[in-house]
């Protein structure tokens, strides 16, 4: 095992940039000697088997969600990510009319970094990759459309390159590691909940026995509750930091048996997953985009990037995140214009009242 490095919270970010392209490892202060490491989910080629999450859950010994009861949504009884439930893979079902829809919603895109097709060719805006003068166009014309089709997503923690729940966190319990992720310390979280608020994507909570009302029957069987750890504590995904360290691929990424998860240098994978964008436009999909490969949204990019088959509000994702520290110096401005007027308005009041 290597030393334990240097923590770096909240605290340390004397210049933090909040918002607009930048480096979250240099910009806490790390020395740059590691790269930023990341995912790229490319749901194209997810089977929704659920491997990822089960070996989440055992690498991290993350404790079962809720009572074991059948959800009734679709085959995915997991429902979405959680304190407890760090990878969650979605089953979105889908028609011949939704499909054909998301293909022409594919060829309108033209912001957030996301992919489009114009004038009969393959371009971008942003974040799909541009074929160069040599390059013969793609055929625009989409293969047989099929009657039905399952959207298979495994959605994970963000790792914002503006992390909302860093920002707002009171305590330093959040740290921004030296690969650019984004990690909860639970012996220092006091469970207050802000990190919650200050996520855009939903993704941090507060870990509970997953019931609505307190369980006394504590058990492993139906109807019981077995003891849950650091209860009250804000968890989510951590990228297997204890894994990094060590050099090894996170445990999702690992268990993965189509590569759906890749893990790697983010820049790297952003280069990847442009190409395989490409790739499919070329075969005619073009319903397939980006999501969090923009530098430029209003989390700066994220550290996990997908390849998405529709609209990101499909797969219950934001279709423009934006954490809510990214707004705080124009806060600052009006806040200090109103107070100059009120001590205007004051002086004022005090004069006419003199004379």
């Amino acid at each position: 095992m290597t030393s334990s490095p240097q923590r770096h919270s909240t605290g340390d970010l004397l210049g933090h940039q909040l918002h607009g392209p930048t480096d979250p490892i240099r910009d806490v202060g790390w020395d740059g000697t590691h790269a930023r490491k990341g995912f790229f989910t490319d749901t194209s080629i997810c089977i929704g088997c659920k491997a990822c999450e089960v070996a989440c859950k055992e690498w991290n010994r993350n404790p079962r969600d809720g009572d074991l009861e059948i959800t009734g949504w679709s085959y995915d009884n997991s429902q979405s990510l959680g304190a407890s439930t760090w990878r969650h893979v979605a089953f979105v079902e889908q028609d011949r009319e939704a499909i054909e829809a998301a293909r022409e919603s594919g060829r309108r895109l033209v912001s957030l970094g996301m992919p489009t097709v114009r004038d009969g060719g393959a371009g971008s805006e942003g974040g799909g990759a541009t074929p160069s003068p040599d390059t013969p166009l793609p055929p625009t014309s989409p293969p047989d459309t099929p009657e039905f089709r399952w959207l298979m997503a495994s959605d994970v923690c963000k790792h914002c390159t503006h992390a909302g729940c860093l920002d707002v966190c009171p305590t330093g319990a959040l740290m921004r590691t030296e690969f650019g992720t984004v990690v909860v310390q639970d012996d220092v979280c006091n469970g207050c909940g802000t990190c919650v608020a200050g996520c855009p994507f939903g993704v941090v909570e507060r870990r509970s026995d997953g019931t609505a009302a307190p369980t006394t029957r504590r058990g492993e069987r139906k109807g019981e509750q077995p003891a849950v750890p650091k209860e009250g504590v804000a968890q989510k995904c951590t990228l297997c930091y204890d894994r990094l360290r060590d050099e090894e691929t996170p445990a999702c990424a690992k268990t993965c048996p189509t590569t759906s998860i890749r893990f790697g240098d983010h820049d790297e994978l952003v280069t990847s997953a442009r190409a395989r964008v490409a790739e499919l436009h070329a075969k005619g999909m073009t319903e397939a985009r980006l999501y969090g490969a923009n530098e430029l949204d209003g989390v700066g990019g994220t550290g996990s990037v997908f390849l998405l088959l529709d609209e990101p509000e499909v797969y219950g994702l934001p279709p423009d995140p934006r954490v809510p520290t990214a707004d705080l110096g124009v806060m600052f401005d009006r806040a200090g214009i109103a107070a100059l007027g009120m001590i205007g308005a004051a002086v004022a009041a005090f004069v006419g009242a003199r004379r």
